[in-house]
């Protein structure tokens, strides 16, 4: 996509500077307000135990051999697994969670102005218990989320002099069903931009099971989102006019919606993995959880045009000779 007149509101080294208040801040609020503790996570796990996020399906994790111990591991593609684990593992009591710095490599991601083979996010998952796995909880869950955004938003606008996207004082919520019944002509993409475009905030729920016209809203993995308890947070994006996806969260699976959810995708066998298992034998907590793209958020507060202008990775060099032209520079 391209922006006509861009120029950065700050400067690289200031950039820096509004990156590290941006993610001090912001999972200061979050810890808070769900209840959080940081932990230490892992960077490569066993493929054996599924612990790692097969994300749609078709993404190659990176893998790689451990000379001393002769076994493969890969490279996380997300925590979404291992959170719940972690839960358990330090026995995190009711309503408390953990959070952790996530950094994963997604080789077959198709790289543009947001999407970059370098991840980085928080990772979070807190314990919940049977009476929350309802939309209520999920929906309050989000607004707290929310309110962090707004209120970090606003104070990185104050600090460093900037013209963010201005933020409504409520994020609206809509099912990929309603959502579908409003633009049943528009793509998936276009229905999210034109939502957004209305409302500025928005949470799209359920997002998994197939809708009318057969197919669903967007993949998830069968085995980590309840399907009817899930979604992501959207916000408009006036730089580009755009939906911008900030977190992708939801209650997670207990064990009737994992045996129903493998069973759509064909995916049974899973249920023998070591994961699955801990869920079949309640070895690991009832939870809700999410991931929030820590250069996602960068981006949007710094109206970066650019991923790359808040995160190092690598791009194609004369993409980004053609970006300088923009007044677009990479880290």
């Amino acid at each position: 996509m391209e922006i006509k007149k861009y120029k950065s509101s700050l400067n690289i080294f200031d950039t820096q500077r509004a990156i590290k208040f941006i993610k001090d801040e912001f999972i200061g609020c979050l810890s808070e307000k769900l209840n959080l503790r940081r932990v230490t996570a892992p960077l490569f796990v066993y493929p054996e135990t599924g612990l790692n996020d097969n994300l749609n399906g078709y993404e190659r994790p990176v893998k790689f051999d451990v000379a001393s111990l002769n076994k493969e591991v890969e490279i996380v593609q997300s925590l979404a697994k291992w959170k719940r684990y972690g839960l358990a593992k330090y026995n995190f009591s009711m309503h408390e969670g953990l959070y952790t710095d996530m950094n994963a490599i997604r080789r077959d991601e198709k790289v543009d102005f947001m999407h970059s083979v370098y991840v980085d996010q928080w990772d979070w998952e807190k314990v919940i218990s049977e009476a929350d796995r309802t939309l209520d909880y999920l929906k309050e869950t989000v607004k707290d989320i929310y309110s962090c955004i707004k209120e970090v938003n606003e104070k990185v606008s104050s600090k460093f002099k900037i013209k963010n996207c201005d933020l409504p004082d409520d994020i609206y919520f809509i099912s990929t069903a309603e959502l579908e019944k409003l633009y049943p002509t528009l793509t998936r993409k276009e229905r999210e931009n034109k939502i957004c475009s209305l409302y500025k905030a928005v949470f799209l729920y359920q997002i998994g099971w197939p809708l009318e016209d057969g197919a669903s809203h967007d993949g998830r993995a069968a085995d980590y989102d309840d399907w009817n308890l899930n979604g992501d947070i959207l916000l408009w994006y006036d730089l580009y006019e755009i939906a911008f996806e900030l977190s992708s969260m939801g209650i997670r699976v207990d064990k009737s919606s994992l045996i129903k959810q493998l069973t759509q995708k064909n995916e049974l066998n899973k249920v023998n993995n070591e994961y699955c298992r801990w869920i079949m034998e309640d070895k690991v907590p009832l939870s809700i959880g999410g991931g929030i793209g820590q250069s996602r958020l960068c981006m949007y507060m710094l109206c970066k045009a650019h991923i790359g202008e808040v995160q190092v990775s690598v791009w194609d060099k004369q993409e980004v000779e053609e970006l300088k032209k923009q007044n677009i520079y990479l880290l």
